[in-house]
């Protein structure tokens, strides 16, 4: 199914600027607050049903405990309880309200050496979260303080300076912080702008198109003055990111006649491609590319789970050919890369939003034990938007 742009420039305008329909930065009211997952749906609850109110003795944790292959597991991340951490003297004890779930945790489950250090076994697994700071013994922070920091899969956690940034909820929900105006906005702002330099007139395809980068990745196309062709994994994703994202069109990869519906969505070829996804997108696409394409590689999600190399020939002479021939540009990066674009980000996005120009969506699991699960369908792109877990209750909306 090929999901085609037909809504009107006035209908598009009136959305951006109507009030009613955006918040302070003019933040889409998209937020899904359940997640499909297996054949379960784990729905929003009361937060006394669902979120555990913590004692102040106790402090539930996500353990790695074994490397998995494949697919991570339940018995590969035990919910285990702890003790309650006590901060010393530079230092916070932070109260877990969102946990972030992004593709890049699973290679920090493997020892295999990759661009950040593996978990250890025994620890707990580590990743972005806000939270609500509990004690503080370190100065400029106090009990109260909302903070973007690095808190890891658990219900407490203990944190120096160095990690953390003061959030005001009165500016944004505290939740953009783990995705449109965090580590995911960024990726998409660096990776199209630094590596992909989008034209005005050019296409641009973007797969995992309706996940936390993507949605971000094509609008910020659009406001560049490019055709934007999302590719996803199911129709009613494809018809979201059209609808709400303002893509021009997005294809479905698990067509039969995948190939055909993006070379028809892609009549000029493609000269920028984010790369999200591998597997037979890339090949997809490589067939369409322009010359002097260019491809900022962020992720190869349809390969995390790979637990040996592809059968088949040996397709790399070509593929190597196809880059010379064509004069593509492919470059990887990671976010902190360019760490010196973070004003330019935080400005840039701002002023976006207060015009309505950027739209967001956020998927919220709650519970922390149902984080594995959801993990699971993050990296079988269950998910719409950014993935978050909510650990407790938000005291700040």
């Amino acid at each position: 199914m090929l999901a085609k742009n037909q809504a009107s420039n006035e209908s598009r305008e009136t959305s951006r600027e109507n009030p009613d329909q955006c918040s302070r930065f003019c933040l889409s009211k998209l937020a899904s607050r359940n997640l499909t997952l297996g054949d379960s749906r784990l729905k929003r609850r009361s937060y006394s049903a669902n979120i555990r109110e913590s004692t102040m003795t106790i402090n539930r944790q996500i353990i790695l405990s074994e490397y998995p292959k494949g697919m991570p597991q339940p018995e590969h991340l035990p919910l285990k309880e702890g003790a309650m951490p006590s901060p010393k003297d530079g230092q916070v004890l932070i109260k877990t309200i969102y946990l972030s779930l992004d593709p890049y945790m699973r290679g920090r489950m493997s020892p295999a050496k990759s661009y950040a250090a593996s978990v250890e076994l025994g620890d707990v697994m580590q990743g972005g979260t806000v939270g609500q700071i509990v004690e503080s013994r370190l100065d400029g922070y106090a009990a109260g303080d909302y903070v973007l920091g690095f808190g890891g899969w658990q219900e407490y956690s203990v944190q120096g300076k160095e990690m953390l940034r003061k959030l005001d909820p009165k500016q944004v929900p505290i939740s953009t912080a783990l995705g449109v105006l965090g580590m995911p906005g960024f990726t998409a702002y660096a990776g199209l702008l630094e590596i992909g330099q989008p034209k005005e007139g050019e296409t641009v395809v973007v797969s995992a198109a309706s996940g936390a980068v993507g949605q971000i990745v094509g609008q910020i196309a659009k406001i560049k003055g490019c055709r934007v062709v999302g590719v996803a994994g199911a129709p009613d994703k494809c018809q979201h990111v059209v609808d709400t994202y303002g893509f021009d069109a997005c294809v479905n990869y698990k067509d039969d006649d995948f190939e055909a519906q993006l070379k028809a969505a892609c009549p000029n070829g493609i000269d920028v491609y984010f790369e999200n996804v591998g597997g037979k997108v890339f090949d997809a696409v490589m067939k369409l590319v322009n010359d002097f394409a260019r491809i900022p590689l962020c992720g190869r999600i349809a390969h995390y789970n790979d637990t040996e190399a592809p059968q088949g020939p040996d397709q790399l002479p070509a593929f190597l050919t196809k880059l010379l021939v064509k004069r593509v540009l492919i470059k990887g990066f990671i976010q902190f890369d360019y760490a010196h674009l973070m004003k330019d980000f935080v400005r840039d996005m701002s002023t976006w939003m207060q015009a309505g120009k950027i739209q967001y969506q956020e998927d919220v699991v709650e519970g922390l034990e149902n984080t594995v699960e959801a993990f699971q369908g993050l990296l079988q792109g269950r998910n719409r938007g950014k993935l978050l877990v909510q650990v407790s209750e938000d005291t700040s909306r």
